[in-house]
């Protein structure tokens, strides 16, 4: 009995019959593009046809995005990808994942075949690339001085580090004679070693343009090449196989230029910045450090001899005060008692009591004091002295009180 599907489960089939089957599911189909349309979506749609027939192509944004060109109506073109059924209309059609110009197909062979047998060799190996300098002092140019893409570098360097030296190693860079000129242009860079990084730059163009940077002479040059190499060829979708050998790859000449160079600008403001910063740092380290300084200052002050000197003068100064208080306090009492036994004195003088109007008497003879009536009879000589000279007399009279007085 003969199977019955639906419509679904016969695309189905038919499906798994396209993708089981290896030769369609990595096929490079020629054909001139026609109905070409780029959806909002990024998608490409279009068709490719030959004189006798027609197949339905897609290609997704994610692989357009690389297209290294806009296919227009009427392209005679290469397209790689795998046949598959689209099952809503059961329409078999090329999901595309490479377009390039019809012509190129044996070129892109020999790149492969070159990029895979160099790539074996090791030449690719990430462990050979070297560091970019980050401020290079001199650099290399390889390239063509009268292309654009020259002037575009030097615009690049002279705005953003104007300081660094250019040296440049002209040389052609498209035609069959380019490639040992421009591994003679590496040569002699490397010979002159006062460059920092090379450059290998030209601009944008066809494969064909660019085909002397896929060069094996080149490729090796640049690998053997002592001083490290950035690449600057073609736009950014090219590549080519001096991209895969160099220290590092820039998609434009412009790009390769900013690469190997810092901003000036940004660098004095961040130099601005920084000094900024280290002048507070220091500001506050010179704060910190005076305080201590004053603090230790201080300290020593109190810990100095001299304080001490000084403290010991001041304490001796305050003891002389108080010694001389002392000895003037103790002189006036003593001048004060000596006044005053000089004036008992004076006043205990006998001088003093016959100045009052007293007097001696002595009993002339013996000399003897008279101090009562009963010490010198009648006719006794007697001395009497006054003040301010003595009397000679003779008692001629005595009297005696009955009672003697107090």
């Amino acid at each position: 009995m003969t199977d019955t599907y639906t419509v679904y489960e016969l695309t189905a089939t038919i499906r798994d019959l396209f993708e089981l089957d290896p030769r369609l599911q990595d096929v490079w189909v020629e054909g001139e593009i026609s109905n070409f349309k780029r959806a909002a979506s990024g998608h490409l749609y279009f068709t490719l046809k030959d004189d006798k027939s027609e197949l339905a192509c897609v290609m997704w944004r994610s692989q357009a995005a690389f297209l290294p060109f806009e296919p227009q109506h009427g392209d005679a073109v290469l397209a790689h990808g795998r046949v598959t059924v689209y099952e809503a209309r059961g329409q078999y059609q090329l999901y595309c994942d490479a377009i390039q110009p019809a012509g190129v197909g044996e070129l892109n062979r020999q790149f492969e075949l070159l990029k895979a047998r160099l790539e074996a060799e090791g030449l690719f190996a990430p462990e050979l690339k070297r560091p970019i300098p980050a401020f290079p002092r001199r650099i290399g140019i390889v390239t063509s001085p009268t292309t654009a893409a020259f002037q575009d570098i030097q615009n690049v360097l002279r705005r953003r580090f104007p300081m660094v030296e250019v040296v440049l190693s002209p040389t052609p860079v498209q035609g069959k004679d380019a490639p040992p000129q421009i591994v003679e242009a590496l040569q002699r860079l490397n010979a002159y070693g006062q460059v920092d990084v090379i450059l290998l730059a030209r601009g944008g163009g066809s494969l064909e343009d660019l085909w002397c940077f896929n060069d094996e002479a080149v490729v090796r040059a640049v690998v053997a090449s002592e001083i490290p190499i950035v690449t600057g060829v073609g736009h950014e979708i090219d590549f080519t196989l001096v991209d895969f050998a160099a220290d590092e790859r820039a998609p434009t000449p412009s790009a390769a230029a900013e690469l190997v160079t810092p901003d000036g600008a940004a660098l004095k403001f961040e130099l601005a910045a920084r000094a900024d910063r280290l002048l507070a740092v220091m500001g506050d380290r010179l704060a910190g450090q005076r305080q201590a300084l004053d603090a230790n200052r201080r300290l020593l002050e109190r810990l100095s001899p001299l304080v001490q000197i000084q403290t010991a003068r001041q304490r001796i100064d305050e003891i002389a005060n108080r010694i001389d208080t002392h000895l003037r306090h103790g002189l006036a009492r003593r001048r004060d008692r000596l006044d005053a036994r000089i004036r008992a004195l004076e006043a205990a003088n006998p001088r003093a009591l016959l100045a009052r109007g007293y007097a001696i008497v002595t009993r002339t003879g013996d000399g003897h004091r008279v101090t009562s009536a009963h010490d010198a009879a009648e006719g006794t000589r007697i001395d009497i002295a006054l003040h301010d000279g003595h009397l000679a007399a003779t008692v001629r009279e005595r009297a005696i009180d009955s009672e003697p007085r107090d």
